[in-house]
């Protein structure tokens, strides 16, 4: 099971996301109200993506017989409505290295689990507040 969590820090907008001994700041832009010291959720959602995709090129890789030097994942869509939600999202992925690249990409898009998680439309729920 996965668990991440975010806390504010000092009573303001900007928090630290954190899963395990791993940290990052979230935060909301500066024009929006936030401290604009980090990345905002639909940042994050877009990057979960382009981090699931790249991942799983290097885990897929050997398997295939395929050598990769780099990987760019590039990921883009947008928001709207009332409330906001995302539209199409929509990747592009740059390699280099050596072996069958068109086969790994597309065996990546078929089983990468973040995308496939959004295409089939995961269920969340909001499980327990606690007022302190």
């Amino acid at each position: 099971m996965f668990s991440v969590e975010t806390r504010t820090v000092d009573g303001q907008v900007t928090a630290l996301g954190s899963a395990g001994s791993f940290t990052l700041v979230v935060d909301r832009p500066a024009d929006a109200g936030g401290g604009g010291k980090g990345f905002n959720g639909g940042q994050l959602l877009y990057l979960a993506v382009a981090g699931c995709v790249s991942n799983d090129l290097f885990r897929e890789a050997p398997r295939l017989g395929v050598e990769l030097e780099s990987v760019r994942v590039t990921v883009e869509g947008d928001f709207s409505g009332n409330p906001a939600v995302s539209d199409a999202i929509a990747y592009d992925v740059e390699l280099r290295g050596s072996g069958d690249l068109d086969a790994l990409v597309r065996e990546v898009d078929r089983i990468a689990e973040i995308p496939n998680t959004l295409r089939r439309g995961a269920s969340v729920s909001l499980r327990t507040t606690r007022i302190v």
